[in-house]
């Protein structure tokens, strides 16, 4: 996809300093590094405008994106993502379920990298234990693989009789991490190609919504940011949520 980045930078600017520039990505839109696509990072950089970005989201994703127009400022603000200091938060809409989700919950499944290098939970799917709100794998029950210790915490918006609204917090940052974590749990993301086996929705109805860090060049030394979704992400829904969380 050729990305018109003047068009872009305006249509989808959040919030810009002399040290960083936030967007709110459409779905469908590559951060940085995709092979045989044009990238944001890509598309900056041949209308001369060098960008580095400071976090991934999925091309599939939309929402908040964070991009250091400078080095040092990038190397502050990836320390925090790699010491999971920085607060994220996700808007989704998923499967109802079987089961209904509680009220709030975590799921703390380690990920694993399986076969055509697609991310699983590092064990089988029949031993991932559920104690009322909190899912997880006992260590014995591991498969014999690197695995990676994932922690999602999420908290149900609104519901309704086929899906339901969430609040995600990412706590690790691993890759797929919110849609594999969902999908195993029974409740995968709407419109997600890895999972939603459906073929009904256009899009994938994950959203990066929040983002706080610390930047010691602002006065505040914060950087606290917002992506709306627009009007087609709750598109699944019959109404939208009447109030999001705080």
């Amino acid at each position: 996809m050729d990305i018109d980045w003047p068009e872009l930078r305006a249509r989808c600017l959040i919030t810009e300093d002399e040290e960083v520039l936030a967007l709110n990505k459409p779905a469908g839109i590559s951060v940085t590094g995709e092979r045989h696509d044009t990238d944001i990072v890509a598309a900056a950089e041949e209308a001369g405008e060098k960008l580095f970005p400071v976090h991934r989201i999925d091309k599939v994703t939309s929402g908040l994106v964070l991009l250091a127009k400078q080095l040092p400022a990038h190397g502050q603000l990836t320390r925090q993502f790699n010491k999971q200091t920085a607060r994220k938060t996700y808007l989704a809409v998923v499967a109802a379920g079987a089961e209904p989700l509680p009220d709030s919950g975590v799921i703390e499944l380690p990920l694993s990298v399986g076969r055509k290098n697609r991310v699983r939970v590092a064990a089988p799917r029949e031993t991932i234990r559920h104690t009322g709100d909190r899912w997880f794998v006992a260590e014995a029950d591991l498969l014999n693989t690197k695995n990676y210790p994932s922690r999602t915490e999420f908290t149900v918006v609104s519901r309704y009789p086929d899906y339901a609204a969430l609040a995600l917090h990412p706590i690790t940052g691993r890759r797929h991490q919110l849609r594999v974590h969902l999908a195993w749990i029974g409740h995968p993301i709407v419109g997600d190609p890895l999972f939603d086996r459906t073929g009904t929705h256009s899009r994938t109805h994950l959203h990066s919504w929040r983002l706080h860090l610390s930047a010691d060049w602002r006065p505040d030394g914060r950087l606290n940011m917002e992506a709306p979704p627009d009007d087609a992400f709750w598109a699944p829904l019959p109404q939208p949520p009447a109030a999001l969380p705080a």
